[in-house]
């Protein structure tokens, strides 16, 4: 049997490797996640700084010291700021990692992400979320005195600039939803600082996660997921982030929504779940990427339809609606499945004169 200081070893070597399912079976084994090295690493920190989200939830869940520190007594925020790994900071921010820490240099994880980033947009992103979180933007560094505001002008990082000099709002909850309205995310950034609650509603019971999704604003929501919005609330016509998606179509939400973990089995008004509207719309690409989650594609909803039937029913038989057709068939929809009145997918294309479909469907039968 290995030592446990042989399990957490070999725990950081996995790590480095961002080897999940060895360092799970090192974990279950008794390797513990706070172990370092002699540079100081530990398997958290190293998921950090590297920015392995998987492996980062896995130790967080087994226990992983949020106030652990680095050989520069930095935090693993200040680690993954530093980097641009902004799905991280999202987390750790979550993980309750304090903001504003100074590592030795000086810094906080504001100031690393500014004078250490590129003002790419995943730097953008991850100044956002610091930000949002209540970082101090005019705190000068301890040993130069230089803001991350000043940084970033200094540096032309003019995205990250604007992030910073957003003022943050007098009524915080209301520009919260104004902002995931239209998409500023600079604006929801500033909202959130102030004091807005993210899961603030509108008369309808709108979230903000609920606004960007319906409106298209990917910037908004994934600020709002990498903070932990809820994609499953829903309002009074039971819509969520996640179910509009199959409205409008966006695959870049549904990208977007998939890391907060939305529930797949969610109904809609019509006691659907998001592949359906998306099928009856003809939303091809949408179809063809949320059918590689484990959404049930043989759904069938309070009228009685799957998404199959929903695309020859409600389709215009021509061509997005042949692919949904083929896509749906390829991800096991089965095509004897009818209708409450006992009319088939086939019978529905014939009727209406879908040749196409009604050949799709038919040697999908004969196979």
């Amino acid at each position: 049997m290995p030592s446990a200081t042989d399990l957490d070893h070999q725990l950081i070597a996995a790590a480095w490797k961002n080897d999940v399912a060895t360092a799970r079976r090192l974990i279950t084994s008794g390797a513990n996640v706070n172990a370092v090295d002699d540079t100081v690493q530990s398997a958290f920190l190293i998921a950090a700084s590297e920015g392995y989200v998987e492996l980062l939830d896995l130790t967080l869940q087994h226990g992983a010291n949020v106030r652990s520190l680095d050989s520069y007594r930095g935090t693993a925020l200040i680690r993954a700021a530093e980097r641009g790994h902004a799905a991280v900071v999202g987390r750790l921010i979550q993980a309750g990692v304090t903001v504003d820490h100074v590592n030795n240099l000086g810094w906080t994880a504001l100031h690393e992400a500014v004078l250490l980033g590129k003002g790419t947009p995943q730097y953008v992103d991850t100044v956002r979320l610091l930000v949002a979180a209540g970082a101090d933007r005019a705190k000068p560094a301890e040993r130069d005195g230089i803001t991350p505001v000043q940084g970033a002008e200094k540096r032309g990082q003019a995205a990250v600039s604007a992030v910073l000099k957003t003022e943050r709002p007098k009524a915080p909850a209301t520009a919260l939803l104004a902002a995931a309205t239209s998409g500023d995310a600079n604006q929801a950034a500033a909202a959130l600082a102030a004091g807005a609650a993210i899961e603030s509603t509108d008369s309808n019971r709108r979230t903000p996660l609920l606004l960007a999704s319906l409106n298209d604003r990917v910037e908004v929501a994934r600020l709002l997921v990498g903070l932990g919005a809820n994609p499953d609330a829903q309002d009074d016509r039971q819509d969520s982030a996640w179910l509009v998606t199959g409205v409008t179509g966006s695959v870049a939400m549904l990208e977007t929504l998939l890391p907060a973990r939305p529930d797949l089995t969610l109904r809609n008004r019509f006691g659907g779940v998001s592949v359906i509207p998306a099928s009856e719309r003809g939303h091809v690409d949408y179809v063809r990427r949320v059918v590689k989650t484990r959404i049930d594609v043989d759904h069938v909803n309070d009228l009685g339809w799957t998404a199959l039937l929903e695309a020859v029913i409600l389709g215009k038989g021509t061509e997005p609606w042949q692919q949904i057709v083929r896509v749906l068939l390829a991800a096991g929809a089965d095509p004897s499945l009818a209708d409450s009145d006992g009319v088939t997918p086939l019978q529905h294309a014939q009727k209406r004169g879908y040749d196409e479909i009604a050949t799709i469907l038919r040697e999908a039968k004969a196979r």
